[in-house]
């Protein structure tokens, strides 16, 4: 793909995006979603440091830190919105002198957290949690970060552990390990760990999707669902159970068999829309007239 998800763009301000990746242990929650402003500045003040002494250049950059956790699929949406919206809330902050600024973002006054940084609760309790980053500064200085950053961080970016013990009595939860990631990085472990869990096969519509919005991919693979991304959405098709069986299952004639077959069929294409969707990514369902080839409806 073209698109490079570790610099962005925004008003001409080049910038490398990454999270603190936080491994849990066990089956544990996080007490809170995010942290209170103080604690939000001190934590951020440790990831300055732990950054500043992994990467060359990164103690010139501005960071701009939310101290709130995600599920990696909330991060990894198209347009990456969770780190848009922190560059936003950078954009507005004061100034004052010309050296780089630590800019922290967490809880509000009352201890509510604030709507962009609000995780989906539908998509926690997974033990990986990940809180969005990202640098900034002048362009060259910015180019060169984001060079080292994605040759060396995902080997050598384990957080200090005074730092992995903050966010850890921080958000009051057991924290097996804590590293920094570049969204490249991030976006090559959720492929292996999809492709561990047996969706590679949609891989690379989604990484489409996320990479190059404009651009077509399609999974026509049997025993896989059709998908067609297209038009920033994904469309699936839906067969006919005789048209699936055409397709799926042509020599069989047991009917038991072949009904457990369209029901195992039927929950692939759930479990798909649901990765897709939890990325942020529309998906169109598209209603397969009996006896069409599902690419042409699709078209």
């Amino acid at each position: 793909m073209s698109a490079d998800p570790d610099i962005s763009r925004h008003d001409s301000t080049p910038q490398v995006l990454g999270v603190l990746a936080l491994e849990l242990s066990g089956d544990a929650s996080p007490t809170r979603g995010a942290l209170s402003q103080d604690a939000a500045g001190a934590l951020a003040t440790r990831i300055g440091r732990d950054l500043g002494a992994l990467v060359p250049g990164a103690r010139e950059l501005d960071l701009v830190f939310a101290a709130a956790h995600f599920d990696p699929a909330e991060v990894l949406r198209p347009g990456w919105p969770v780190h848009r919206r922190l560059d936003e809330l950078r954009a507005r902050a004061p100034r004052s002198g010309d050296g780089a600024r630590v800019i922290a973002f967490g809880a509000d006054g009352r201890g509510q957290v604030p709507l962009p940084f609000q995780a989906d609760a539908q998509l926690a309790g997974g033990r990986l949690r990940v809180l969005p980053y990202l640098l900034t500064g002048a362009p060259d200085a910015t180019a060169a970060v984001a060079a080292h950053m994605e040759a060396s961080l995902l080997d050598l970016g384990m957080a200090q552990a005074e730092t992995a013990l903050m966010a850890q009595d921080a958000f009051g939860v057991r924290i097996e390990h804590a590293r920094y990631l570049t969204l490249h990085d991030l976006l090559a472990m959720t492929a292996l760990q999809y492709s561990n869990q047996g969706l590679e096969p949609v891989w690379d519509v989604l990484e489409t999707a996320l990479l190059a919005g404009s651009s077509e991919a399609w999974l026509d693979a049997p025993p896989e669902p059709v998908l067609r991304h297209v038009d920033g959405e994904v469309r699936m098709a839906l067969l006919t159970p005789a048209d699936w069986r055409a397709r799926h299952a042509p020599d069989e004639q047991d009917e038991a068999r072949l009904a457990r077959g369209l029901a195992m069929y039927e929950a692939r294409q759930r479990q798909i829309a649901a990765v897709l969707q939890a990325h942020g990514i529309e998906v169109q369902f598209v209603q397969v007239a009996a006896g069409q080839d599902p690419a042409d409806a699709l078209r």
